[in-house]
């Protein structure tokens, strides 16, 4: 893929992370009725919000898109508002606000907590299977995209390539229990009642501010030595993640499709850092020595139905070593992708 040129601003990022592909203009097309997007106010709920807003006008479809989230952040509502998506304020562990929201045939859940969960398990298990099984009790009639997390699968050695959606999940620490336990509420109540889900297991969604990527950019940056315990992972741009949680609307099935949303390659961190210390014109300072195991997963089965990446990993190199240089903003969340014993 040729190199496209730097970008240059937060809005410039938020109008590429919410392009539309042509496959997802098709989809939207396709696909029937609102669309309502639950925790929209987190690091990828406002571009995959805007990105159906504008798949479906480009599509020539009226529909509404509804982001409904806590929007901790006051600045994040009107800037939805103002792409177009209508905003709902609403907090999901409260069964009457639940009960309140609009009825859409179409639903993308996003809800979940990872960060912080060391010390408030209860929250995390509320958050991530509580939430999950009040969802589908109030959107039984609905098709259902949740998002999960590679972290439900165990470390695996590197030469297996990846974990695959057959293979047994083992998570490893409470969030990830709590992960896998969203996952079962899904699956239950999908084959109970019968309405149409598909579970994606994100590992990694990265862009500019955030991400594995963004993390070893800014610590080559900053001259601090890099771990080599977890030398491996994957990271996809933000943008095709979007993309593919709204193609697979149209792929939701009884019993649920499960897919790995992951980069298609397995990346090492030595080499990824090599290349920051080139282009940050930065030396590099490792310690320790690779693990033969990695949180990894295998994206054949979500690139055979959503077609390849299209922003590769060279194509992200570029744009966040640029971006750190000129002081782009940051989200400032690290993602402990390194973390090995589960505790986040």
């Amino acid at each position: 893929m040729p190199i496209e040129p730097a970008i240059e601003s937060v809005e410039a990022l938020e109008e590429r992370l919410s392009r539309p592909t042509p496959a997802v203009v098709e989809a939207m097309r396709q696909t029937e009725g609102d669309v309502l997007v639950l925790g929209a106010s987190g690091k990828m709920g406002p571009t995959l919000a805007r990105m159906a807003v504008r798949a479906s006008e480009a599509a020539g479809v009226r529909r509404q898109v509804i982001g409904v989230a806590r929007f901790s952040d006051p600045a994040q509502q009107p800037a939805l508002e103002r792409h177009g998506v209508v905003t709902i304020r609403a907090d999901l562990l409260d069964r009457r606000q639940l009960a309140q929201l609009p009825e859409a045939p179409n639903i993308v859940s996003m809800t979940g907590m990872k960060f912080g969960s060391t010390g408030q398990e209860p929250l995390t298990w509320a958050m991530n299977a509580f939430v999950a099984g009040l969802i589908c009790e109030r959107f039984c009639g609905s098709r259902i995209v949740a998002f999960s997390t590679g972290n439900v699968y165990p470390l695996t050695p590197i030469e297996q390539g990846g974990s695959r959606e057959e293979d047994e999940p083992r998570p490893v620490g409470e969030y990830a229990m709590s992960a896998l336990g969203r996952e079962r509420m899904f699956e239950h109540f999908g084959r109970t009642l019968g309405f149409p889900l598909a579970i994606l297991r994100l590992n990694y969604a990265t862009e500019l501010r955030y991400g594995v990527l963004v993390d070893l950019a800014e610590r080559v940056d900053r001259g601090e030595t890099i771990d080599l315990a977890m030398g491996n992972f994957n990271a996809i741009w933000q943008q095709d993640a979007n993309a593919a949680a709204l193609l697979a609307l149209l792929h939701a099935s009884t019993p649920p499709l499960v897919l790995n949303l992951a980069g298609p390659e397995m990346l090492s961190v030595r080499r990824v850092c090599r290349q920051f210390g080139e282009l940050l014109d930065k030396p590099v300072h490792f310690v320790g020595q690779e693990a033969r195991d990695a949180l990894l997963s295998n994206s054949g089965r979500a690139i055979a139905r959503f077609g390849y990446p299209h922003v590769g990993v060279e194509q992200m190199l570029q744009w966040i070593a640029d971006w750190i240089r000129r002081g782009g903003q940051r989200h400032g969340k690290p993602t402990h992708f390194e973390t090995r014993d589960g505790r986040f």
